[in-house]
């Protein structure tokens, strides 16, 4: 975070970062947030297995993840996972068939800043496993797996680890 040294506000080289939220100038009293952005991670179930992508980039890329992503200005949480699953997979969902599960902290490391989440867990569950149509440039894969078949080591992030630690249990 400290690669923010000039203040968008005087232009001097004073913007100083606190260590967890928030840069400040003390030139011209400048003060830039940097709160807790929201996504989301969908559990895509049928019967016994989970639908799992392997991320196509970085962060993670070759590892396995959810299917989701960051929730977008004046968009519900419950939105966001259905325009990521068409964005991700051309599929399309019923939000009000979303079951939150539960929220985790993470930190999301890109291009050189790190990002402060907060992962909204939710579950949909399925009639049939199905094989979607992947966007190639963020998923490489999607594999279904038991949940004794999942490998903690093999999730891209520590939230996901954390969540399916819970999840599995």
């Amino acid at each position: 975070m400290k690669i923010l040294k000039f203040c968008p506000e005087c232009g001097q080289e004073s913007l100083k970062w606190d260590g967890e939220k928030k840069w400040f100038c003390d030139n011209c009293g400048f003060t830039l947030y940097h709160n807790c952005a929201a996504a989301v991670a969908v559990v895509i179930k049928h019967g016994d297995q989970i639908l799992l992508t392997r991320r196509n980039q970085d962060p993670g890329k070759g590892k396995l993840d959810l299917a989701g992503g960051f929730t977008d200005p004046h968009e519900s949480a419950e939105e966001t996972c259905a325009r990521e699953l068409f964005e991700e997979m051309k599929i399309k969902i019923n939000p009000s068939k979303l079951n939150i599960l539960m929220t985790l902290p993470n930190v999301y490391h890109y291009k050189g800043i790190d990002y402060n989440t907060l992962d909204i867990f939710f579950e949909l569950e399925v009639d049939e496993k199905f094989t979607p149509e992947l966007e190639i440039t963020e998923l490489s894969e999607v594999v279904w797996l038991k949940k004794g078949e999942i490998h903690l080591d093999e999730i891209a992030f520590d939230s996901q680890k954390k969540f399916f630690k819970k999840y599995l249990s």
